[in-house]
């Protein structure tokens, strides 16, 4: 990151997973950072707030709460603060979740992104930089995932909404010059993760000495990428600000560029990791055995996900370095500690 310049940041979901962690990278730049969260109760508020208390001992950093979809307030907030760059990290998360709460999702990820838009668009935002999700490849086969590829046919309400971000924010790069750039983020993992996330999930489990829901029979894979590595990747993207191609065409270019100042990436770890050996790293480093509750695949999921991240090492030189076993190691003892158990 560039030291010499010192930057206002909006950063939205900062009491969320990856925007606590983007925050504390900002701040330890030197960056002054605006976080917005609504803490809503999607997973435990509790968790939410520690990570808030950890980043309130930041002087940098002050918090806002704001529900992204108060179109009146998030526009007062951009006129007030007028932030030069944008992270937009806040959304209704989880797949299986939008299956049966779909109108959450409307109002978090239609509407919030939207408000987001305007804010950049009225404000003279320098760079947008959001979370999109590699669910958007949806029935896609062909592996890797390539940006390039065409993503047309989602198999979740969640997939539809980040697909939507995509077409919404070339929109505005088109029409109003916001250069924009979407992160396709693959299966996020580390200390602070979600709960309802897998990892976590297991974790729990299998210290309490439940039983694990295990889908596919554990015949899933995932690019399990781990935090630092997805925050090392979101800092040096957001600082390399898409510029439009002038020469680029429909017929011919890729899908993740135009003549408009935006860009698409994947962010992953370009790794596909079996899911049954994903619990063993786990079962080695709690020292328990699982006892594993092998269901049928869950409508919405996709068999696996993996990510052709050359667009991204090619552009910021970012390459994923945390193996799964140390990741996983690294989450576990977070865990212990932080739940004392």
């Amino acid at each position: 990151m560039e030291k010499d310049k010192i930057l206002k940041y909006l950063v939205t979901g900062a009491a969320g997973f990856i925007g606590f962690h983007v925050v504390q990278r900002l701040c330890e730049a030197g960056h002054q950072v605006v976080g917005l969260d609504n803490l809503n109760d999607y997973y435990d508020v509790n968790l939410k707030l520690a990570r808030l208390k950890v980043l309130e001992a930041e002087s940098l950093f002050s918090f806002v709460k704001l529900d992204l979809a108060d179109r009146e307030g998030v526009a007062e907030l951009f006129s007030q603060q007028k932030f030069e760059r944008v992270i937009h990290l806040a959304a209704q998360a989880g797949v299986r979740y939008s299956i049966d709460n779909p109108m959450a999702y409307a109002d978090s990820n239609l509407v919030g992104h939207l408000t987001i838009l305007e804010g950049c668009r009225n404000n003279k935002v320098e760079h947008l930089v959001y979370a999109s999700s590699s669910s958007v490849y949806g029935l896609n086969n062909k592996v890797p995932f390539a940006t390039s590829d065409s993503v047309e046919h989602p198999i979740s309400l969640y997939a539809a909404t980040k697909k939507s971000n995509e077409l919404m924010s070339h929109t505005y790069s088109h029409l109003y010059g916001v250069p924009t750039t979407g992160l396709r983020f693959f299966t996020v993992y580390g200390p602070w993760g979600r709960p309802d996330m897998a990892l976590f999930k297991f974790t729990k489990a299998i210290i309490s000495g439940d039983s694990i829901d295990v889908y596919n029979n554990g015949d899933m894979r995932r690019d399990f990428t781990y935090i630092d590595d997805i925050v090392e990747g979101i800092l040096r993207v957001q600082n390399i600000i898409p510029q439009g191609n002038k020469e680029w065409q429909v017929e011919t270019g890729s899908a993740a560029q135009s003549t408009a100042p935006y860009q698409l990436y994947n962010i992953g770890n370009g790794n596909p990791v079996k899911l049954t050996e994903f619990i063993e790293s786990l079962e080695d480093s709690i020292g328990i055995k699982a006892k594993q509750n092998l269901m049928p695949m869950q409508p919405g999921d996709v068999y696996q996900t993996y990510a052709d991240v050359d667009d991204l090492f090619n552009t910021t030189g970012y390459k994923p370095a945390m193996s799964v076993s140390q990741g996983v190691d690294n989450f576990v003892n977070w865990y212990r500690d932080f739940y004392q158990v």
